[in-house]
């Protein structure tokens, strides 16, 4: 190509409105930044200086060329929570599962397509308790010319939750890792990063969102906290939910959003009230006996054309902590849209049915004194997963043996009373198991809590894959009844589930994507206790339906 050509190529993309430029290139990088939150200060790792860090904007089947550059002094990977990552394992994120971590000044290019793939959903850090501070949101915009399957919005905005730590949290979660401990909950939630009028604190930390009355905007909700399911609600407004992880629903009405960590949400905001200001409440859910961060974050929709300084806020009072009724009702109204043009490919005939139990154990551990010589840990199916010092996939990928065994086991080792009191013996087993999965098989996944220690919810996230939600229910899965009421038609399709307290739910997806594929429990503090497991998928038949060679800058462990 001639410099006259390359300049034209060049200008074309510059100005994305005249073309579409299918490859974007974006550059992240890790960095350092003091923030002032709760009235005190500290230095927090970020994406390019901001938190919650910048929005990736793509459109569906575009190619993502993403630089991430480590300018601090710990290891980095950044997952991109939701992306099926078609073949490309290596660039899915999970540190020691498909790569190992960007060292300190060194960088890594995330190189992945969306395919198929619409909606809100997100990235964060996929190391230690890093992902507090560094994430944010990603945009799949339809193909051009593609309408949304809901009335088309005036405007869209990102909403991004989370959480805030006083202290550091690699310190929060090492200190509890050494003492055996559940660690110290946040100190307030955030919305797009700001905790809103706090008492004997600053009232300039409030997000607002500026609406125009008789417009509708597009809400993209993303939970990117640590540790706990929110519940997000806006005074005096209903709110229309048309997508959850990426995936078109049956659009619903509802005052109450519930959602777990990892996930992302879509709502309509109609502006069709009285011209004021009206609280946005984000609040904390949690039906089991544990600690959680009771403070409301709080934000304001601020119609324009008001005198903000003297309309009062229009208040609205946040479900209690432990409504699960508000919760089940959002969950059970989930549908996917199942149309023509966005069917719901729900696997009918089951390759693989598993049973796996989800929840805590104790182990012992002599240096932790203050839980008298044990340790809270997690499991699933009785297994509290080892991080191998090799990433699982390099493993998978050259053939190198130590690393992992191929024994995960298909159904809960030891039968007992789920959801009562739990075995006498709390203990469970270490180790680095896989699951192995031929590909292209169908796979029917019921997730049972347990009662050990206490029954809780766990948001769970299977990497590589969206499944559909069949069935769930309280109390202990029946094999023989339960199926009979599972929804094979228009189940909702996700990512990341919430598992309910004291409960179980059926997933079934089809493993047709080669590699090696994380699941865990989306609340840090489990995942670091060990509930997380892996999926390890053959290739198929020919490259096409294979893992790509890893790229030549694969960092190293």
């Amino acid at each position: 190509m001639d410099s006259w050509g390359r300049f034209l190529l060049l200008f074309l993309c510059i100005l994305p409105a005249l073309v579409e430029c299918r490859v974007r290139h974006y550059k992240l990088n890790v960095v350092k930044k003091n923030y002032t939150r709760l009235c005190s200060s500290k230095s927090i790792v970020t994406i390019n200086g901001k938190f919650p860090g910048p929005t990736l904007y793509a459109r569906e089947d575009d190619t993502l060329l993403i630089r991430v550059n480590n300018h601090v002094n710990v290891n980095v990977t950044i997952h991109w929570h939701g992306v099926r990552q078609l073949r490309t394992g290596w660039a899915d994120g999970p540190a020691y599962i498909t790569q190992c971590p960007i060292p300190p000044r060194q960088s890594y290019l995330y190189n992945f397509t969306l395919t198929g793939q619409r909606g809100t959903l997100w990235y964060h850090a996929h190391v230690n308790w890093l992902r507090s501070t560094v994430h944010g949101a990603i945009v799949i915009l339809p193909k051009r010319g593609v309408p949304y399957p809901f009335p088309k919005p005036d405007d869209e905005l990102v909403v991004v939750l989370g959480e805030w730590w006083k202290s550091d949290t690699e310190a929060v979660i090492n200190e509890a890792m050494k003492s055996g401990l559940a660690p110290n909950v946040s100190d307030a939630h955030t919305i797009n990063g700001l905790p809103g009028t706090l008492p004997n604190c600053s009232s300039q930390e409030v997000y607002n969102l500026a609406v125009e009355k008789g417009k509708t905007y597009l809400l993209r909700l993303v939970n990117a906290g640590l540790n706990e399911e929110l519940f997000f609600k806006i005074a005096g407004h209903t709110l229309t939910v048309v997508e959850v992880d990426a995936t078109y629903v049956k659009p619903f009405k509802i005052d109450t959003v519930i959602i777990a960590p990892g996930q992302t949400t879509n709502v309509l905001l109609n502006a069709d009230q009285k011209s004021g200001k009206y609280l946005v409440a984000v609040s904390p859910f949690m039906d089991a006996p544990v600690a959680v961060d009771n403070l409301t974050a709080t934000a304001t929709v601020h119609y324009t054309g008001i005198n903000a300084a003297n309309t009062p806020t229009i208040l609205t009072n946040p479900p209690p902590k432990n409504a699960t009724k508000v919760s089940d009702k959002f969950t059970d109204s989930l549908r996917s849209l199942n149309s023509q043009k966005y069917p719901a490919n729900v696997p009918l005939k089951i390759d693989h049915s598993l049973f796996f139990t989800i929840g805590l154990g104790v182990n012992p551990c002599p240096s932790c004194k203050a839980a008298n010589g044990s340790r809270v840990v997690g499991s699933v199916n009785n297994v509290t997963f080892v991080m191998p010092t090799t990433a699982l996939l390099q493993a998978h990928y050259f053939n190198i043996s130590g690393v992992f065994t191929t024994d995960f086991p298909a159904n809960s080792p030891h039968v007992f009373n789920y959801t009562g009191p739990g075995p006498a013996n709390l203990q469970t087993t270490n180790g680095t198991r896989l699951y192995r999965l031929p590909f292209n098989s169908t796979v029917q996944l019921v997730l049972q809590d347990t009662g050990i220690i206490a029954p809780e919810s766990h948001p769970i996230h299977l990497h590589g894959f969206n499944f559909f939600v069949v069935g769930r229910g309280v109390g202990n899965y029946d094999p023989k009844n339960d199926p009979k009421k599972f929804n094979l038609v228009d189940p909702v399709e996700r990512n990341t589930i919430g598992l309910p307290s004291g409960g179980w739910t059926a997933i079934r997806f089809r493993a047709d994507n080669p590699g090696v594929w994380f699941m865990h429990c989306h609340f840090e503090v489990h995942t670091s206790w060990g509930l997380k497991m892996a999926f390890l998928v053959d290739n198929g038949k020919g490259p096409n339906q294979s893992v790509i060679p890893p790229p030549k800058d694969l960092p190293k462990c």
